[in-house]
């Protein structure tokens, strides 16, 4: 009998489209395999809305394995260390894995070359994006750094192909013993804040295309919706893209035979995603670090000072701006935000509260169900205008004129109820006398938070 491989998985949890499944079934029978490990990230270990949606994630993938007969196995430690013990344990001829590029991943990966004894082969394969990171370059074969030029060339080379099946598995002799996927304890019990995320989220591969199926009825809309908080147009796909529930090649391939200005501002959202890994390929500690490096001299308010009330309303929905407090109670509750309102929320913070982006970032890590190293960190740069290609520093949202424009009252209704009983040409921007004594006057006012962040960029 050929010798057992071993599928490792990490953020790529399918079986459909899946090129590690595919290579390893072709050459023996196929041992699946997730490591928990909060080792290799160090401080970059996954937050607790993408530790709950991790845990419904492998429970459907289990199910979906089970159906053919299958394991998921789990195990917990450093990856490398783990997958090395895990191939002399099963005999396994070769490791297969899809390619993953935040930092630590790619040092991981490094480890696990290295450390694999002599007949052991760690094999690599791509699908996390519509294209491998690092293959669309230049004239001159470098990176871009500016997406229109990037989005230009991606869209010569795209269609990325027609996805993959599910393979045909062959069962191993004998199953390695596995971890408890509820011993992992990554739901929360002390207190259970997910009560509204299970009311919100259906997860999983077959919950992953059934979203796909029900947007793609609705994307010619997308380019006049998706910026409407109230009616919420846009495809709430992205912590399935991020936890590989669904591919991005599947994605596209659903919008083969449409046409129109809508699904073309979709698919270019999803090319974002692709230049977004390819930033941090070429910068690796992007979200931690402005590109701008004179941003490093900012007199950034102390968070953990003077700022601090101001960081805990704005974390709490408290600040007395209705738009972005419903963004932040939209974000407590279900571990994601409509994406205009992030923009307007994100803007808040950094040039209502000049407080650093890097907060504002690392609070997004902890808090979205699709927090992704590279969009989070690239997003976020381009809001503070420190990236590499950026919006100016100097164009502040006024945060009372995007909720008007965008229609946010139905939006606000649903997640500040304080405000609920406000008339439209209210509620956006209630005065003292029409605001409830339950919801907080304004933490500042937005002629002087511009004049202040105006005021700290010139000092640059």
């Amino acid at each position: 009998m050929a010798s057992p491989q071993i599928v490792w998985l990490r953020r790529d949890l399918r079986l459909a489209d899946q090129e590690a499944f595919h290579a390893a079934a072709a050459r023996g029978p196929v041992i699946p395999v997730y490591v928990l490990d909060d080792e290799s990230p160090k401080h970059r270990t996954m937050g607790g809305a993408s530790r709950w949606w991790l845990h419904h994630s492998l429970a459907s993938l289990a199910s979906d394995l089970h159906k053919h007969s299958y394991r998921l196995i789990l195990r917990r430690g450093r990856a490398a260390e783990v997958l090395v013990a895990l191939a002399r344990e099963t005999g396994a001829g070769s490791i297969h894995a899809l390619r993953h590029y935040e930092p630590w991943w790619r040092n991981a990966e490094r480890e696990l070359k290295e450390s694999l004894p002599d007949g052991i082969k760690f094999i690599r394969h791509d699908g996390l994006y519509l294209l491998p990171p690092g293959t669309v370059t230049t004239g001159s074969g470098g990176p871009y750094k500016i997406f229109t030029p990037f989005y230009r060339a991606m869209r010569e080379r795209l269609p990325p192909g027609e996805p993959l099946a599910v393979p045909e598995l062959a069962l191993p002799e004998s199953w390695p013993e596995s971890d408890k996927l509820e011993d992992w304890n990554l739901l929360p019990t002390k207190p259970d804040w997910s009560g509204s995320m299970n009311a919100a989220w259906q997860v999983g591969e077959g919950a992953a295309h059934e979203q796909l199926d029900a947007f793609a009825e609705h994307a010619s809309k997308y380019e006049a919706e998706r910026n409407l908080p109230a009616i919420d147009g846009s495809s709430r796909l992205s912590p399935h893209l991020h936890f590989g529930e669904i591919s991005p090649r599947q994605v596209w391939s659903a919008f083969a035979d449409r046409r129109g200005k809508g699904v073309e501002s979709f698919l270019r959202e999803l090319v974002w995603r692709d230049y977004a890994a390819n930033v941090m390929l070429q910068f690796p500690d992007y979200p931690e670090h402005s590109y701008k490096v004179n941003f490093a001299n900012l007199a950034w308010r102390d968070h953990q000072g003077e700022a601090a009330a101001d960081l805990e309303a704005w974390k709490r929905g408290r600040t007395g701006y209705p738009i972005v407090d419903a963004g932040m109670r939209q974000l407590w509750a279900t571990g994601w935000m409509h994406n205009r309102v992030r923009m307007i929320a994100a803007s808040f913070l950094i040039k209502h509260l000049l407080i650093d982006w890097r907060v504002g970032e690392r609070w997004f890590w902890d808090t979205l169900v699709d927090a992704d190293y590279a969009s989070n960190g690239t997003n976020w740069q381009w809001v503070a205008g420190t990236g590499v290609d950026a919006n100016m520093f100097v164009r502040i949202m006024a945060p009372l004129l995007q909720s008007e424009k965008f229609d946010a009252a139905g939006y606000i209704r649903q997640w500040v109820p304080e405000l609920a009983g406000l008339p439209d040409e209210v509620i956006h921007d209630p005065s003292d006398m029409e605001r409830p004594d339950d919801y907080p006057p304004k933490i500042v006012e937005h002629r002087t938070a511009r004049e202040r962040a105006l005021g700290a960029f010139r000092e640059l």
